[in-house]
């Protein structure tokens, strides 16, 4: 299907819109020509960092998904529009943080998921698709009396899908299961034409610098050495404008009822990702050479960590289409360059100081 004539005056709601990936979703909604309704975090200064400069073009709704009430005003909007598409992308989506703030990321990942899809059965909203962002994070280790139920590569690394068993090893990482099995079983009990999507792990420009990505640049960027926590697990990096083409082709191909899991197709070492940043950013003239130091305090908690991610994305592939496009190497070389020039963005957000 063509995005340009699948979304031109589309009513599409957005949470999470100003965040990393929901503001790359924006933009592209905006572009496609979409009818763009963003459900925002209400503060008292009313501030947007990401979509500021959109504001002419959608329409905001602040609240906060724990409360209901809000939740329900916002997606009023979409009361007459029958083919509209809602993207849920808002949650506590940090690992590390998932552990000092778990209280809220179990309820704003689980109770804010449920107050949206309760919200739609009550306001008998005519959907065309509700996708609820989840993560590879879900996926955690393998278990030994699970391993006839995964799939191998040759060289023995394990091959996520659909079909692969989840095994939670994180406070974030269970709250996003949940929120997947709210989003299916409002699909079995009310028919809602409900899609969860598992990225694996995105990066790009205005992603937090408290992420591995940000924090690698971010840290060398300012000087000469660059901390980090364990540098052995292996993760699958996709560039943000894949993640966000993944969105759109699921949820306007994707099967009501469906998961659909992707990224990169090839995994990374931390090491060996530190080393290519470093590297590229080296090559660009950015910085020089700075020095990687490993940090016990970085590590997570005792046996938390994902020791291995990697996408099998076949589904996705055949049923719509979708591939990555950006090289690792071009998606750090615009991820670089982003952090480089828009140091106001990030600045106050490191947690390297």
């Amino acid at each position: 299907m063509n995005l340009d004539s699948g979304l031109s005056n589309r009513s599409v709601f957005v949470t999470g819109a100003d965040g990393f990936i929901g503001s790359h979703l924006v933009d592209r909604l905006v572009k496609l020509d979409a009818d763009v309704h963003v459900f925002v975090r209400a503060t008292s200064s009313g501030e947007l960092n990401n979509i500021r400069y959109q504001t002419d073009k959608i329409s905001i709704h602040r609240g906060d998904l724990r409360d209901k009430h809000s939740v329900d005003k916002a997606l009023s909007a979409l009361e007459g529009h029958a083919d509209s598409l809602i993207f849920h992308l808002a949650a506590q989506a940090h690992v590390g943080e998932s552990w000092e703030r778990p209280y809220e990321t179990v309820d704003t990942n689980i109770n804010g998921t449920l107050n949206l899809l309760q919200s739609v059965v009550d306001l008998d909203l005519e959907i065309a698709k509700f996708d609820t962002a989840g993560t590879s994070e879900e996926y955690g280790n393998v278990k030994e009396e699970m391993l006839e139920k995964h799939e191998f590569e040759e060289d023995g690394r394990v091959l996520l899908s659909e079909r692969s068993p989840v095994n939670p090893t994180s406070v974030y990482a269970t709250s996003k299961l949940a929120a997947d099995f709210l989003t299916m079983n409002y699909h079995d009990a009310y028919g809602l034409p409900t899609v969860t999507t598992r990225m694996f792990n995105n990066y790009g420009p205005r992603q937090n610098p408290r992420y591995i990505t940000g924090t690698i640049i971010t840290q060398a960027l300012e000087r000469d050495i660059v901390e980090l926590g364990n540098l052995t697990p292996k993760r699958d990096m996709c560039y943000v404008s894949d993640g966000v083409r993944g969105h759109l082709h699921v949820a306007l191909e994707g099967t009501p009822g469906e998961q659909y899991v992707y990224g990169y197709g090839e995994n990374i070492s931390m090491q060996e990702w530190a080393d290519t940043i470093l590297e590229v950013g080296t090559e660009y003239d950015y910085w020089d050479a700075p020095e990687i130091i490993q940090d016990e305090d970085r590590f997570r908690p005792g046996d938390s960590d994902v020791e291995e991610l990697l996408v099998g994305y076949e589904k996705i592939n055949e049923e719509t289409g979708w591939e990555p496009e950006v090289s690792w190497r071009e998606g750090i070389r615009r991820t670089i360059n982003w952090y480089a020039n828009n140091p106001d963005s990030w600045y106050g957000r490191v947690d390297w100081r």
